[in-house]
């Protein structure tokens, strides 16, 4: 392409400046802003997605590895025989359906009880509702090591004569209620005070109590919030390390969660550390919390979106 430029003698053709493909780029973008927001979109997410899966791609490959083998990107030889082996050297099945159960039971618990304190937080007016809602929230401002010491006190029958309940299910499940529960109260107070009064009076009209309301129209609205506090919930008490380790003595028949057999896992080895057997147990271990983020990855969004705006 060339442009006109006048001169004292006539009209002479000049050529125009060569551009290198960045320089003809920005110049379509000053034209077109879209453009760099669909570059800078597209630098963001795959600079997570890198940053984000790399973690679990390593594992993988430390999986596949044969022992002895030098590490490589791609493994020229992998052993896929190592994920079986996580199954024969310790009851690895045993371990994650006590986290299973462990989590699912929790989440229950929570579940109800903050559904009744965010109904009376969200709907009803009291005197010191505001105190009482940040004195419910302060509890997670604590770390779980603060309450370790006492909690083991009591399990372990030295507070109650004859009541134990180390090694057992309870001693879990009681702390992990508690810790994960005012979150759960949150997410769930901002939600059923989102619920128009109508809908609520218009169920008491037709005969329900306050409690068949609640389980009637308010939970079923508010599906996006209950379903993000359970999902959390449940992911927390899954990965949950600190009180899974300590209130049990890490056999799969003592409701030992799942760190207790990674943790065997690490011991499996006769003289080594088996690192690779470690790896593929973490992978299986996370499959079910992924399979969980995959079926209600719609809920969860849906519900940090919507109950961050006040209607």
């Amino acid at each position: 392409m060339s442009r006109d430029t006048r001169t004292d003698g006539g009209i002479r053709d000049e050529p125009e400046l060569k551009r290198g493909p960045l320089q003809r780029w920005v110049a379509s973008t000053i034209k077109e802003p879209e453009k760099a927001y669909r570059a800078m979109f597209y630098v963001a997410t795959l600079f997570f997605l890198a940053t984000t899966l790399f973690p679990f791609y390593f594992l993988l490959v430390l999986a596949l590895t044969p022992e002895n083998a030098p590490l490589a990107l791609f493994p020229t030889t992998p052993r896929f025989s190592v994920f079986l082996d996580v199954f024969e050297r310790v009851n690895f099945l045993r371990y994650m359906f006590n986290s299973l159960v462990l989590a699912l039971s929790t989440t229950v618990i929570v579940l109800v009880l903050a559904s009744l304190a965010g109904y009376v937080f969200g709907r009803l007016q009291f005197p010191g509702r505001t105190p009482l809602m940040l004195l419910v929230l302060a509890i997670s401002y604590f770390p779980p090591a603060a309450f370790f010491v006492p909690l083991y006190q009591l399990f372990t029958g030295n507070v109650i004569p004859g009541v134990s309940l180390y090694n057992t299910p309870g001693s879990m499940i009681l702390p992990f209620s508690s810790l994960f529960m005012p979150l759960s109260i949150f997410i769930l107070t901002t939600f059923y005070g989102q619920i128009p009064d109508g809908l609520e009076d218009a169920a008491r009209v037709e005969g329900t109590t306050r409690l068949g309301a609640l389980f009637r129209v308010i939970i079923p609205l508010s599906a996006p919030g209950v379903a993000t506090a359970g999902v959390l919930t449940f992911i927390s008490v899954y990965n949950e390390f600190f009180f899974s380790q300590l209130m049990n003595n890490g056999q799969p028949g003592n409701w030992a969660p799942i760190v207790g057999g990674l943790l065997s896992l690490q011991r499996a080895g006769q003289f080594q550390v088996t690192y690779g057997v470690m790896a593929a147990g973490s992978i299986i271990a996370v499959v079910p919390v992924a399979i969980l983020v995959v079926v209600a990855q719609e809920r969860i969004v849906s519900g940090l979106t919507a109950g961050a705006l006040k209607e």
